[in-house]
């Protein structure tokens, strides 16, 4: 792709998710998710691949729905009441079918059918993009909109996200699916918490975020999208390969990788707020997303790759790519828990 082009869709990207930021109008804030989704399909689509094309197209059809549903919600919401502010979704049936659009831009259950799929048709980078930053600019509305939404929808959509990540993962082969899958969990723990307090979801994603940059960053420098070719990756970068297992269990929440920060503050939260039948089950959900990890450790660790003379030499191929960010989000991904209080207490 051309440099002045992929400068402008990245520009792009940042004006939409800057736009719905700093917009407290429903249509600045359509305006802004359109341009977002505008500036990723030729993105998605550079390859020219069947697979990617079709991604391309799921994509851009789920997202063309859910905004062409916020939009009907908000003026719904402004017929009745007379109000176009974010903050003012004060109608039942606007702010559910609001609620409803942006859980499927972002791919929560049971909306997320299209996610693994879509992320499977894409190269890592933009799946990087599709993972983060794609997340950010309706997560802001969400939380504008969660005060005045039913917790009881709230902690649906959370527990069955959670165990609709865990289970979902479990079967799969292709790397980028399990983190569809683990992101689909994640979101499910941010939305169950994000009524009660919405700190604590803004810490989640932003951590969530490190995270899945860290994974997505050693998957592309190690050239895998395979869980068979995790067994490879020994021989071609044997210090990244070490601190992969540590990245993945980091997603899964053990301590004491950064991971377990935010599952440990929700967690609490939820005791606080006498909910100790929900705060179980979403720690056992945990629990099936931590068991797909596993499975990733196990490959990546204990397993070596049959060495016959047919074999490729993946070693001789040497990485191109920028090394900074993959050694800044690892960083925080393995080394930010000691910072818990701080963070904590800065976002209070």
């Amino acid at each position: 792709m051309n440099p002045y082009v992929l400068a402008i869709l990245l520009y792009s990207l940042g004006l939409g998710t800057t736009v719905t930021f700093a917009s407290s109008h429903w249509l600045l804030a359509w305006m802004g998710l359109e341009i977002n989704t505008l500036a990723i399909t030729p993105l998605m689509a550079q390859q020219h691949h069947p697979r990617a094309v079709e991604a391309t197209t799921k994509y851009f059809l789920i997202q063309a729905t859910a905004a062409a549903t916020i939009l009907f919600a908000s003026t719904t919401n402004a017929w009745l009441t007379g109000e176009w502010n974010i903050n003012s979704m004060s109608n039942p049936i606007a702010n559910i079918m609001i609620i409803s659009a942006l859980t499927l831009k972002i791919g929560l259950a049971p909306v997320h059918q299209w996610l693994p799929e879509v992320l499977q048709g894409l190269n890592l980078s933009t799946g990087l993009i599709l993972s983060t930053w794609q997340k950010l600019a309706p997560f802001a509305l969400i939380i504008q909109v969660a005060q005045n939404t039913n917790p009881t929808m709230l902690t649906f959509l959370g527990v069955l996200s959670t165990l609709v990540g865990g289970w979902g993962g479990l079967n799969q082969t292709q790397l980028r699916k399990i983190l569809a899958y683990s992101s689909i969990a994640h979101m499910g723990w941010m939305m169950i918490i994000i009524h009660y307090a919405q700190q604590l979801t803004i810490i989640a994603l932003t951590m969530y975020i490190f995270m899945t940059s860290a994974a997505f960053l050693t998957l592309k420098t190690l050239n895998t999208t395979k869980i068979s070719t995790l067994s490879t990756t020994w021989s071609k970068n044997p210090t990244l390969t070490a601190t992969t297992p540590l990245i993945l269990l980091s997603l899964g929440g053990l301590p004491p990788m950064t991971g377990f920060a935010p599952k440990w503050l929700i967690i609490q939260e939820l005791t606080k707020q006498d909910l100790p039948i929900t705060a179980t089950v979403m720690a056992l959900t945990a629990l099936l997303s931590l068991y797909f990890y596993l499975r990733l450790c196990y490959t990546t660790t204990l397993t070596i790759n049959p060495n016959t003379t047919n074999a490729t030499t993946p070693w001789r191929t040497k990485t191109t790519q920028n090394l900074l960010p993959l050694t800044l989000t690892i960083l925080i991904t393995l080394g930010l828990l000691p910072m818990t209080p701080t963070i904590l207490t800065l976002t209070t």
